[in-house]
Protein backbone atom coordinates (compact mmCIF):
# COMPACT_ATOMS: atom_id res chain seq x y z
CA UNK A 1 0.00 0.00 0.00
CA UNK A 2 1.44 3.15 -0.74
CA UNK A 3 2.07 5.63 2.17
CA UNK A 4 -0.47 8.74 1.78
CA UNK A 5 0.38 10.80 5.21
CA UNK A 6 3.56 11.09 6.91
CA UNK A 7 3.70 13.08 10.26
CA UNK A 8 7.02 13.58 11.90
CA UNK A 9 7.34 15.29 15.28
CA UNK A 10 4.06 16.46 15.49
CA UNK A 11 3.55 19.53 18.89
CA UNK A 12 1.03 21.22 19.55
CA UNK A 13 1.47 23.84 22.81
CA UNK A 14 -0.89 26.41 23.77
CA UNK A 15 0.09 29.37 25.73
CA UNK A 16 -2.28 31.87 27.62
CA UNK A 17 -1.06 34.88 30.10
CA UNK A 18 -0.75 32.60 32.80
CA UNK A 19 0.97 29.07 31.71
CA UNK A 20 1.79 27.38 28.95
CA UNK A 21 0.27 23.84 28.16
CA UNK A 22 1.53 21.01 25.69
CA UNK A 23 -1.03 18.95 24.71
CA UNK A 24 0.72 17.22 21.88
CA UNK A 25 4.51 15.86 22.09
CA UNK A 26 6.72 14.71 19.36
CA UNK A 27 3.74 12.62 17.51
CA UNK A 28 4.25 10.73 14.59
CA UNK A 29 3.02 7.99 12.43
CA UNK A 30 2.18 7.23 8.93
CA UNK A 31 -1.02 5.88 7.00
CA UNK A 32 -1.20 3.99 4.32
CA UNK A 33 -3.33 3.91 0.90
CA UNK A 34 -6.53 2.00 2.28
CA UNK A 35 -5.59 1.83 6.01
CA UNK A 36 -7.86 1.99 9.19
CA UNK A 37 -5.97 3.34 12.10
CA UNK A 38 -7.16 4.05 15.66
CA UNK A 39 -5.92 6.14 18.26
CA UNK A 40 -6.43 5.63 21.70
CA UNK A 41 -5.15 7.36 25.35
CA UNK A 42 -6.52 8.30 28.42
CA UNK A 43 -9.55 11.15 28.37
CA UNK A 44 -8.08 14.73 27.70
CA UNK A 45 -4.55 13.57 26.54
CA UNK A 46 -4.44 15.08 23.16
CA UNK A 47 -6.16 12.53 20.56
CA UNK A 48 -8.85 15.12 19.17
CA UNK A 49 -6.17 17.34 19.27
CA UNK A 50 -4.43 16.21 16.37
CA UNK A 51 -7.34 15.32 14.53
CA UNK A 52 -8.01 19.20 14.46
CA UNK A 53 -4.39 19.95 13.22
CA UNK A 54 -4.63 17.44 10.63
CA UNK A 55 -8.05 19.00 9.41
CA UNK A 56 -6.61 22.56 9.79
CA UNK A 57 -8.78 23.72 12.56
CA UNK A 58 -5.96 24.09 14.47
CA UNK A 59 -2.49 25.41 14.01
CA UNK A 60 0.50 23.05 14.61
CA UNK A 61 3.77 24.65 16.76
CA UNK A 62 6.24 22.63 15.23
CA UNK A 63 6.93 19.18 13.16
CA UNK A 64 6.01 18.14 9.93
CA UNK A 65 2.88 16.68 8.23
CA UNK A 66 3.06 15.37 4.63
CA UNK A 67 -0.46 15.02 2.62
CA UNK A 68 0.09 12.95 -1.07
CA UNK A 69 -1.84 15.21 -2.64
CA UNK A 70 -5.25 14.01 -0.55
CA UNK A 71 -8.29 15.48 0.31
CA UNK A 72 -9.48 14.99 4.19
CA UNK A 73 -13.21 14.51 5.78
CA UNK A 74 -13.63 15.23 9.22
CA UNK A 75 -16.52 13.63 10.92
CA UNK A 76 -17.35 15.02 14.31
CA UNK A 77 -18.68 13.40 17.65
CA UNK A 78 -21.77 14.89 17.03
CA UNK A 79 -23.97 13.97 13.62
CA UNK A 80 -24.26 18.15 13.67
CA UNK A 81 -27.20 17.50 11.20
CA UNK A 82 -29.54 20.72 10.91
CA UNK A 83 -33.35 20.49 11.74
CA UNK A 84 -34.70 22.69 9.33
CA UNK A 85 -32.73 21.00 6.34
CA UNK A 86 -33.87 17.50 4.27
CA UNK A 87 -31.44 14.77 4.37
CA UNK A 88 -30.41 15.72 0.94
CA UNK A 89 -30.21 19.22 2.06
CA UNK A 90 -27.86 18.52 4.83
CA UNK A 91 -25.51 15.99 2.40
CA UNK A 92 -24.88 18.84 -0.20
CA UNK A 93 -24.54 20.95 2.95
CA UNK A 94 -20.42 21.09 2.37
CA UNK A 95 -20.49 20.84 -1.56
CA UNK A 96 -23.00 24.03 -1.25
CA UNK A 97 -20.22 25.84 1.38
CA UNK A 98 -17.32 25.57 -1.01
CA UNK A 99 -19.73 26.37 -3.74
CA UNK A 100 -18.89 23.17 -5.76
CA UNK A 101 -22.54 21.88 -6.04
CA UNK A 102 -22.89 20.74 -9.87
CA UNK A 103 -25.72 18.05 -11.36
CA UNK A 104 -22.99 15.02 -11.75
CA UNK A 105 -22.01 15.72 -7.45
CA UNK A 106 -25.40 16.07 -6.44
CA UNK A 107 -26.33 13.10 -8.32
CA UNK A 108 -23.19 11.22 -6.45
CA UNK A 109 -24.68 12.13 -3.34
CA UNK A 110 -28.26 11.24 -3.93
CA UNK A 111 -26.33 7.79 -5.48
CA UNK A 112 -24.85 7.24 -2.11
CA UNK A 113 -27.77 7.94 -0.36
CA UNK A 114 -29.65 5.35 -1.88
CA UNK A 115 -26.75 2.78 -1.98
CA UNK A 116 -26.52 2.69 1.44
CA UNK A 117 -30.41 2.22 2.29
CA UNK A 118 -31.69 6.05 2.71
CA UNK A 119 -33.18 6.80 -0.43
CA UNK A 120 -36.60 7.37 0.69
CA UNK A 121 -35.21 10.00 2.92
CA UNK A 122 -34.00 12.37 0.81
CA UNK A 123 -36.85 14.55 1.68
CA UNK A 124 -37.21 13.79 5.36
CA UNK A 125 -35.90 15.86 8.06
CA UNK A 126 -33.23 14.70 10.57
CA UNK A 127 -35.79 14.33 13.41
CA UNK A 128 -37.71 11.77 11.15
CA UNK A 129 -34.53 9.26 11.54
CA UNK A 130 -33.14 7.23 13.88
CA UNK A 131 -29.73 7.91 15.76
CA UNK A 132 -27.80 5.19 13.84
CA UNK A 133 -29.49 6.38 10.49
CA UNK A 134 -28.52 9.91 11.66
CA UNK A 135 -24.27 9.16 12.08
CA UNK A 136 -25.08 7.30 8.44
CA UNK A 137 -26.59 10.74 6.77
CA UNK A 138 -23.62 12.08 8.50
CA UNK A 139 -20.68 10.21 6.71
CA UNK A 140 -22.23 10.24 3.59
CA UNK A 141 -22.13 14.09 3.97
CA UNK A 142 -18.90 14.01 4.73
CA UNK A 143 -18.34 11.39 1.73
CA UNK A 144 -20.03 13.82 -0.57
CA UNK A 145 -16.66 16.05 -0.97
CA UNK A 146 -14.78 13.12 -2.47
CA UNK A 147 -12.38 13.00 0.63
CA UNK A 148 -9.50 10.20 0.36
CA UNK A 149 -9.01 10.06 4.59
CA UNK A 150 -11.68 10.54 6.57
CA UNK A 151 -11.12 11.49 10.05
CA UNK A 152 -13.59 10.56 12.80
CA UNK A 153 -13.75 12.14 16.26
CA UNK A 154 -15.58 9.62 18.88
CA UNK A 155 -18.33 8.86 15.88
CA UNK A 156 -20.50 6.74 17.74
CA UNK A 157 -20.12 7.67 21.35
CA UNK A 158 -23.80 9.22 21.48
CA UNK A 159 -25.51 6.20 20.69
CA UNK A 160 -26.71 3.20 22.35
CA UNK A 161 -24.45 0.01 22.84
CA UNK A 162 -26.69 -1.94 20.41
CA UNK A 163 -26.82 0.96 17.78
CA UNK A 164 -22.97 1.35 18.48
CA UNK A 165 -22.29 -2.10 17.27
CA UNK A 166 -24.53 -1.82 14.03
CA UNK A 167 -23.86 1.50 12.93
CA UNK A 168 -19.67 0.17 13.06
CA UNK A 169 -20.96 -2.05 10.47
CA UNK A 170 -22.31 0.34 8.74
CA UNK A 171 -19.59 2.43 8.56
CA UNK A 172 -16.74 -0.06 8.23
CA UNK A 173 -18.33 -1.28 4.88
CA UNK A 174 -19.20 2.05 3.37
CA UNK A 175 -15.82 3.09 4.14
CA UNK A 176 -14.22 -0.09 2.57
CA UNK A 177 -16.28 -0.37 -0.52
CA UNK A 178 -15.76 3.79 -1.36
CA UNK A 179 -11.88 2.74 -0.52
CA UNK A 180 -11.06 5.16 2.05
CA UNK A 181 -8.23 5.39 4.53
CA UNK A 182 -9.55 6.17 7.97
CA UNK A 183 -7.95 7.84 11.04
CA UNK A 184 -10.41 7.07 14.01
CA UNK A 185 -10.06 8.47 17.63
CA UNK A 186 -12.12 6.74 20.41
CA UNK A 187 -11.66 5.79 23.90
CA UNK A 188 -13.31 2.39 23.01
CA UNK A 189 -10.52 -0.05 22.99
CA UNK A 190 -13.25 -3.07 21.27
CA UNK A 191 -14.19 -0.71 18.74
CA UNK A 192 -10.48 0.41 17.61
CA UNK A 193 -9.67 -3.34 17.27
CA UNK A 194 -12.92 -4.49 15.49
CA UNK A 195 -12.87 -1.95 13.18
CA UNK A 196 -8.75 -0.67 12.28
CA UNK A 197 -6.13 -2.53 11.46
CA UNK A 198 -3.68 -0.55 13.26
CA UNK A 199 -3.82 1.07 16.76
CA UNK A 200 -2.12 3.27 18.46
CA UNK A 201 -1.41 4.15 21.95
CA UNK A 202 -1.04 7.60 23.95
CA UNK A 203 0.39 8.54 27.24
CA UNK A 204 -1.28 11.08 29.31
CA UNK A 205 -1.12 14.59 28.51
CA UNK A 206 1.18 15.70 27.34
CA UNK A 207 0.35 12.39 24.59
CA UNK A 208 2.72 10.72 22.84
CA UNK A 209 3.03 7.69 21.24
CA UNK A 210 3.15 4.78 23.80
CA UNK A 211 3.16 1.66 21.64
CA UNK A 212 1.71 0.83 18.40
CA UNK A 213 -0.41 -2.42 17.89
CA UNK A 214 -1.07 -4.13 14.50
CA UNK A 215 -3.99 -6.02 14.78
CA UNK A 216 -4.09 -9.40 12.79
CA UNK A 217 -7.40 -11.12 13.50
CA UNK A 218 -8.08 -14.53 12.08
CA UNK A 219 -11.87 -15.77 10.81
CA UNK A 220 -13.05 -12.17 10.53
CA UNK A 221 -14.51 -9.83 8.09
CA UNK A 222 -16.84 -7.39 10.03
CA UNK A 223 -16.40 -5.49 13.17
CA UNK A 224 -19.13 -7.79 14.58
CA UNK A 225 -17.35 -10.54 13.65
CA UNK A 226 -14.15 -9.55 14.32
CA UNK A 227 -14.81 -9.39 18.44
CA UNK A 228 -15.65 -13.03 18.32
CA UNK A 229 -11.92 -13.63 17.05
CA UNK A 230 -9.85 -15.74 19.29
CA UNK A 231 -7.09 -13.09 19.34
CA UNK A 232 -9.36 -10.27 20.08
CA UNK A 233 -9.29 -10.41 23.75
CA UNK A 234 -5.74 -10.82 23.89
CA UNK A 235 -5.25 -7.60 21.87
CA UNK A 236 -8.09 -6.10 24.03
CA UNK A 237 -6.26 -7.24 27.52
CA UNK A 238 -3.06 -5.68 26.05
CA UNK A 239 -4.16 -2.67 24.97
CA UNK A 240 -6.38 -2.08 28.38
CA UNK A 241 -2.93 -2.89 30.17
CA UNK A 242 -1.16 0.20 28.20
CA UNK A 243 -3.64 3.00 29.02
CA UNK A 244 -2.91 5.49 31.87
CA UNK A 245 -6.31 5.23 33.25
CA UNK A 246 -5.59 6.23 36.30
CA UNK A 247 -4.26 10.07 34.71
Amino acid sequence: MNEILKINHLTKTYHTLEKETVAVEDFSMDLKEGEFIAIVGPSGCGKSTILSILSGLEEKTSGDIFFKDQQIGYMLQSDALFDWLTILENCLLGLKIRGEITEEKKNYVISLLKKYGLGEFLDSYPSHLSGGMRQRVALIRTLSTKPDILLMDEPFSALDYQSRLAISEDVYKILKEEKKSLIMVTHDIAEAISICSKVIVLSSRPCKVKKVFSIHLTDGSTPILNRKTIEFPIYYDQIWKEIDYES
